[in-house]
């Protein structure tokens, strides 16, 4: 039977209630382990868990886990498939038997309790129960209480870790503080791996009960948890178990799996950027299969803005590593171009990303000549900050493909600023006829009010260096100290008079004294 929820630990305390406590529960804790005859004691000890001074609370976690570790290590608890207290009662049991049922009701009775304690609104509760948890994981680990179906099987307290991931995961509560502490667990190896299975166990659970409608708590929670789960990059690395086992847990195919369930249901919004801008270094690199990412690639590019964007640089590494087949990649990012990758906060990573997949020699020229093109004429509107990242992208663009300099020396050029045959609006960069027109707008840019900006178009007049310039200089230029670039250039260029001021602008003092003179 479970100890009330209603605790009358405060009522008995007197004046120095620290000492009492401590006392008395230090007390209760000697009999327990001294001798079978004090056994109903443990049922005061437990009474504290549930006390309303956090103090009180934390002294008592730490004496349960030393209580249970050391009737786990005697055993001194029931092993198998636990009979109820009232079959205990009404069996043909003899006292020993009997003592090793109620021990073991009341360690279930104790773990309840710790748990209920990691949802604490004092942070320093959950912690000690969350670390006595783990104490009784590994001391179940040395000491199962289920009966192994073959001598040399590996028994592992999933049970508990599955119930102490749960907690973690809560639906209601940021648990972002506790899962920074449960992170010194999850360096061992056989955690991480059971703790992946329980993940994987809760998200289904949770989502399917919820009719997999966004949670933005619980997937938070479950993002938190996952991000602080590091796999080795060697096999031979995996030698830290809390448990000694002989053989090791398939952790890579067990990640893999984990974090495809997380990433089966819809995220909130912000969500799929955490994901994305990890994925290429903390997650594809350890699973059996990275293609198996393909559909949640997909989802995510059709979000739109910087996850559409991220969600290709997924899709890119996919390409280029582990030979996937995505022909419409050069298509999602060609209509990624549009007035607004001038002024959103994730401009430098556009064009960064942008830069790494236009970077094969190997590209058809037909493609590249449509993003020269289309870029050259959304830089007709652009800032000049986002000028003078594009002007010399285009310029790094035709430098590779020397094929597309015919957009810059075509004699009809000319003619064509009332009829130029490239059509903005067609999403496909292989019929927009890029190809068959010119760079006029650079041509308009020249003549661009902001002398920088004027510079950069002029480029292409000359015939471009082998050496392609540097943007990473530019990506992360602000207005602002583009704005006091120029101020400091044009303070050194404007004349000063040194000399004093005659005729009409004479001081205050000359004038009056000519006025007194006159008079």
């Amino acid at each position: 039977m479970a100890p009330s929820k209603k605790s009358s630990v405060k009522q008995s305390e007197g004046g120095n209630s620290e000492i009492s406590y401590k006392k008395r529960i230090n007390t209760k804790t000697e009999l327990l382990l001294q001798s079978r005859r004090h056994a109903n004691d443990i049922f005061d000890v437990l009474e504290y868990l549930q006390s309303e001074k956090e103090k009180e609370v934390i002294f008592a976690i730490n004496a349960c886990q030393k209580i249970f570790c050391a009737l786990l290590e005697r055993g001194d608890l029931y092993v198998g498939q636990l009979p109820s207290e009232e079959e205990m009662v009404e069996g043909d049991r003899d006292a020993d038997e009997k003592y090793h049922i109620f021990i073991r009701h009341r360690y279930s009775n104790c773990v309840e309790l710790l748990l209920d304690n990691i949802g604490h609104e004092v942070f320093q509760v959950k912690e000690a129960a969350l670390t006595a948890l783990m104490k009784f994981a590994a001391a179940e680990g040395q000491h199962p209480l289920q009966k192994l179906e073959f001598s040399n099987h590996y028994n592992f307290p999933l049970e508990l870790i599955l119930v102490i991931v749960r907690c973690l995961l809560s639906g209601t509560e940021d648990m972002a503080l506790l899962i920074s502490r449960f992170q010194e667990f999850l360096e061992m190896d056989d955690v991480r791996y059971y703790v992946m299975s329980s993940i994987r166990d809760t998200i289904t659970r949770v989502m399917d009960r919820n009719k997999r409608a966004v949670m933005p708590v619980f997937q938070n929670n479950v993002f938190t948890l996952l991000t602080n789960i590091t796999i080795p990059s060697q096999s031979a690395e995996i030698n830290n178990f809390l448990i000694r086992q002989e053989g090791k847990s398939p952790l890579l195919f067990t990640f893999e799996q984990t974090w495809l369930t997380f990433l089966k249901y819809k995220l909130p919004g912000n969500m799929y950027k955490k994901v994305l801008v990890i994925l290429h270094d903390s997650i594809l690199p350890h699973m059996n299969d990275p293609t198996l990412m393909i559909d949640f690639l997909s989802a995510a590019y059709s979000v739109g803005g910087a996850v559409s964007l991220l969600a290709l640089n997924g899709l890119f590494v996919l390409i280029h590593q582990h030979n996937l087949d995505y022909p419409d990649f050069y298509k999602k990012l060609y209509n990624l171009l549009d007035p607004s990758v001038f002024h959103v906060k994730y401009r430098a990573r556009f064009f960064h990303l942008a830069n790494i997949f236009l970077s094969s020699s190997h590209l058809p020229v037909y493609l590249v000549a449509a993003f020269v093109k289309r870029l050259s004429r959304l830089a007709l509107t652009a800032p000049p900050t986002g000028l003078l990242i594009v002007l010399p992208f285009i310029c790094n663009l035709i430098r590779r493909h020397p094929s597309c300099r015919v957009l810059i020396h075509r004699p009809s050029a000319a003619d064509e600023l009332c009829n130029d045959p490239y059509v903005m609006d067609e999403e496909d960069p292989a019929k927009c006829h890029a190809l068959e027109s010119s760079l006029w707008e650079l041509k308009t840019l020249q003549s661009h009010y902001h002398p920088d900006v004027a510079k950069a178009a002029k480029a292409v007049n000359q015939p471009l260096p082998g050496l392609e310039d540097d943007l990473s200089k530019l990506l992360e230029l602000t207005t602002f100290e583009l704005m006091e670039r120029d101020l400091k250039s044009q303070s050194l260029a404007v004349p000063l008079e040194f000399d004093p001021a005659g005729g009409l602008l004479k001081s205050a003092k000359e004038v009056l004294g000519v006025h007194f003179s006159l008079e």
